[in-house]
Formats: structure tokens, sequence, C-alpha cells
């Protein structure tokens, strides 16, 4: 599995100039980053995840005082990470809800907002600039075209507060 994820880390790598994979800060981000057509929508099918898999935030912890900006380190456990686009069995790419919940759908490729923000070249931490207050946070793993897999890999839902 660790030779699996390196090669995968390593393609990853390789591929972070493809322009629909990166990873967009929840200021930048367009809303159809990277979706596939509408009419390829609903011809997509969902990515069975293993038994097991786990997507979990290594840090913050739940319930901590931070400042703005905020570093965001992501837990994966049972699954590898590839970049978007690109298909190895029983990986996915990280997407981090904030302030919001997942979407009804999980069916369909995540849309990437201000409050849904795409890893697409397989990172595994970021970067967040957060107003004060609190703010809550979640994972979501989804496969090559951005479709959360089945059954779905999402973290719990954690709360920070951003002190001013």
């Amino acid at each position: 599995m660790r030779t699996f994820i390196v090669a995968a880390l390593t393609l990853a790598v390789s591929l972070a100039a493809v322009p629909h994979v990166g990873a967009q800060s929840p200021a930048a981000a367009p809303a159809a980053a990277a979706a596939p057509p509408p009419a390829a929508m609903a011809a997509l099918p969902r990515t069975a995840s293993p038994p097991g898999a786990e997507v979990y935030i290594i840090s913050p912890k739940n319930g901590a005082t931070v400042k703005s900006p905020v570093r965001v380190q992501f837990g994966l456990k049972g699954m590898g990470i590839a970049p978007a686009g690109i298909k190895f069995e029983n990986t996915g790419h990280h997407h981090l809800l904030i302030d919001s919940d997942p979407p009804a759908n999980l069916g369909a490729p995540l849309p990437a907002t201000d409050k849904l923000v795409h890893f697409g070249k397989g990172q595994t931490e970021t970067s967040l600039t957060l107003t004060p207050g609190k703010h809550t946070l979640q994972l979501l793993l989804a496969d090559l075209n951005h479709i959360p897999h089945d059954p779905p890999v999402i973290s719990k839902k954690i709360t920070i507060t951003v002190a001013p």
C-alpha cells in the first residue's frame, strides 16, 4: 500500500500543471471548476469505497481556539490519495466543507464554491483565512470526477473558534 501511495503522490506532483485539478482558495473558487458537462453528470457512476475507509481532520482539533490563517491538516485511512482526473483503485482527493453541510445529492460532481473547496492535486493540508468567530469544517473524499464514493467517505464535522 505504501508503494501505491508513493506512486500516486509522485504522479500527483508530475501532474501539478493540469489546470482543472488545482485546489482553489475559498475566495477564488469558480463555481463550475472541473465539473463534467451537465449531460455527462447523469452518466457518471459512483466509485465504491473500501470497507473501513475513513477521512478525518488531524488539526485543528474539535473545539480548538485558533488564529487566522488556520492550518488544516487532512487524514485518510484505508484509501490512498490521487489527483482529480486520474483513476486508481481505492483512491480519491479531498474536499473541505466550510460552514456548510454536505450536498444532498452525493451522486453528482461536487461544485467548487467558497464553502466547498477542492484539493484536486492531492493536497493533504491547507491554510484558511477565516473571520473571527465559530466555524465548522468537514472533509469529504471524492473520486477522479469529484463524485463522493459509495458509501461516502466523510469526516466528523468539527467546530473551531477563530480568535480576533
